[in-house]
């Protein structure tokens, strides 16, 4: 197993600490001492005192029983409080619920995170369909509608420096899985205004984006309406474009006033 990455020298114990926390979060289950000590660069005493602190701050829990670490009580308290300071989602829940009370299919609220997708908020459809995405999960930039809509609309040497953290991993037939099919895609999407996910991330899903845009441009957002190639094809999701463009006019126009990260 290839040997995780080390944080950067200058980030000193803290930075060590998290690189432990994304270790365990990584997981997604609660994980022992010797799945994390296996590929981790850290010796074993640094990481044994590593995760002892954690646990003593409340940012891990220890199963004594089980002898597995997870995620602790003061964590999931910080994430909630990032959640509502740093993502749209609180402001734009009710226009997301409408979106998908109008349309009748799943709605999802997303932003960029290091050139990725975050999806900060899911309102399913009456009958929901089964699919990856889901909030608080991190999706790929390059193949999903909400991350090119988003993608399309950064500056310059902001998306150049995306793209270098794209994998381009075919997931599909459809996958557009080079820099060059990516960029002329993005290239549309700026004179349209929207984006399209037709099965590029998961077999039979498809979905129209929009981005949601600051008044200088930038994109604080993106928004979706997705479904399965059973239940529609792609010339009746073009249907909602107008309403879809409206309520990412909304949205943004909802937080023009409130102080997003950089």
């Amino acid at each position: 197993m290839n040997k995780q990455a080390s944080p950067t020298s200058g980030d000193g114990t803290v930075g060590k600490a998290l690189d432990v926390l994304d270790r365990v979060a990584a997981m997604g289950r609660p994980v022992r001492f010797t799945e994390l000590l296996s590929d981790s660069v850290h010796p074993k005493a640094t990481l044994y005192r590593l995760l002892q602190t954690l646990v003593s701050q409340g940012m891990l829990a220890y199963d004594e029983s089980q002898q597995t670490y997870s995620l602790g009580i003061r964590l999931v308290r910080l994430a909630h409080a990032a959640w509502r300071q740093s993502s749209i989602a609180p402001i734009a829940r009710p226009f997301v619920r409408a979106l998908s009370e109008v349309v009748g299919e799943t709605v999802h609220l997303a932003q960029l995170d290091g050139g990725q997708v975050l999806y900060v908020d899911k309102r399913n459809a009456i009958n929901p369909i089964d699919m990856y995405s889901q909030a608080g999960k991190i999706g790929p930039g390059y193949c999903t509608g909400v991350g090119k809509a988003q993608l399309a609309f950064l500056e310059p040497a902001e998306l150049d420096e995306a793209i270098k953290k794209q994998s381009f991993y075919r997931y599909t037939p459809e996958t557009l899985a080079t820099e060059t099919a990516l960029r002329a895609d993005l290239e549309k999407i700026r004179k349209e205004g929207v984006a399209f996910d037709r099965e590029e991330h998961e077999p039979g899903i498809i979905c129209i984006a929009a981005p949601v845009l600051s008044s200088k441009g930038r994109p604080i957002g993106a928004l979706s309406v997705t479904t399965s190639t059973t239940r529609k094809g792609m010339k009746e999701l073009v249907e909602v474009r107008p309403v879809l463009l409206k309520t990412a006019s909304e949205i943004a126009a909802a937080v023009e006033d409130w102080q997003f990260p950089a």
